[in-house]
């Protein structure tokens, strides 16, 4: 087999090009009935009372640090994330205080959190890492000890479940990623979920300007003469999700478990053969809850070489993610993290989709373990002219 071999790919079949159809005959393709078919949807999947359809996970983070009022205030973090997480602190005004992370799953370390809140703590964002859940009692117990608002962000972990409850529906407040390399894809898109009535209806007018209605409940609230009528009470942001990008995430919503069980069994084949192959590791997998198996992340002891190597056999390969606090817009709020600042170096995503071919998939593993193989060879050979 040959061709290069993508470390992300969307998964679109005809059911997705089908789900088009109707917006663009209907012509109404803003914000309108497949947008509210979907938050309901998703709220019963997820097992929240309120789903709110964003354009964005960035758009929800920032929503969800809003509406915590972390303005002049404390966010417990994490680094290891992409940049929207920590961003969206800074757009609300407040002040991101950077935790150290478990090493085995590169997840929030619960004492972290612990030891870092102080009296102007206000919230705490958990990211569950490639997928895999955070430990979320611990969690839970810290906020409700300490009274923080605990924003989960879910941008990698769609269908994931702790203690058989569904990522994003253990917080307070939940932000899903929709972008185009997730396990739930509308080519980008988000969500905000939360159980807080008054939470739901402020971020709902935050999504579209502040204006208290949108404008497809405008035109079909049985009075379409006054259509006009609309009240704006604070500044608010073009946030809101379009009936195409909802229409893919229905479908895509439809086969997540089946998307996310072909995810499960290519991590499995992974972790089956490169258990025990020399300078690779694995993470952890918790048994108090299911990934979503969102990315494949290995530990190599010669990552960048690695890398390098498969991408002569071309094969792509990634590193997520340059740990937050070591970039320079951060650096007003850099810490001494020992474990993140370790693992990073080593860990290196490889591909993984739910379509990700059978004889792809083992063309990587087998350049992984000739790779370590080589190197083990080339160390062994000075060691024997030595003696």
């Amino acid at each position: 087999m040959t061709g290069r071999i993508q470390m992300f790919k969307p998964w679109f079949e005809a059911a997705e090009h089908e789900a088009l159809r109707q917006p663009l005959e209907t012509g109404w393709v803003g914000p309108g009935p497949k947008v509210k078919e979907f938050e309901q949807r998703f709220a019963q999947y997820v097992g929240a009372q309120h789903a709110v359809a964003l354009n964005s996970a960035t758009a929800a983070l920032h929503l969800a640090m809003l509406v915590s009022e972390v303005k002049d205030r404390e966010v417990l973090t994490t680094p290891m994330t992409f940049v929207s997480t920590n961003h969206a602190i800074l757009y609300a005004g407040g002040r991101p205080v950077f935790c150290d992370v478990e090493a085995d799953t590169l997840n929030i370390d619960p004492r972290e959190v612990e030891r870092r809140i102080t009296p102007q703590t206000r919230a705490l964002v958990v990211v569950h890492y490639a997928g895999h859940p955070c430990a979320m009692d611990e969690l839970v117990g810290i906020a409700r000890r300490h009274r923080l608002t605990l924003i989960e962000d879910a941008a990698q972990a769609c269908g994931g479940t702790y203690g058989g409850r569904k990522l994003g529906s253990i917080g307070d407040i939940g932000c899903f990623s929709f972008e185009s390399k997730k396990n739930l894809s509308t080519g980008d898109g988000g969500m905000f979920t939360t159980d807080d009535d008054r939470v739901a209806e402020r971020v709902r007018k935050l999504r579209w300007m502040g204006i208290s209605s949108g404008t497809w409940d405008r035109f079909n609230n049985g009075h379409p003469g006054r259509a006009w009528e609309y009240e704006v009470e604070e500044v608010g942001f073009k946030y809101g999700m379009n009936d195409l990008a909802a229409a893919l995430g229905l479908v895509q919503l439809g086969k997540l478990g089946r998307a996310n069980a072909l995810r499960r069994r290519v991590v499995e084949r992974y972790r089956e053969a490169l258990e025990g192959v020399e300078g690779i590791e694995l993470l952890d997998q918790r048994a108090y809850g299911q990934s979503a198996h969102y990315a494949m992340i290995i530990k190599a002891d010669e990552r960048d070489a690695l890398s390098d190597y498969l991408a002569a056999h071309e094969i792509e390969s990634a590193v997520h993610f340059y740990p937050n606090h070591l970039l320079p817009i951060y650096q007003p709020y850099a810490a001494r993290l020992p474990v993140v600042e370790a693992e990073w170096k080593r860990i290196l995503t490889i591909p993984l989709y739910p379509h990700l071919a059978a004889e792809a998939q083992e063309r990587v593993i087998a350049c992984i373990q000739s790779f370590a193989a080589e190197r083990a060879a080339g160390r062994a050979v000075p060691q024997a002219a030595g003696l």
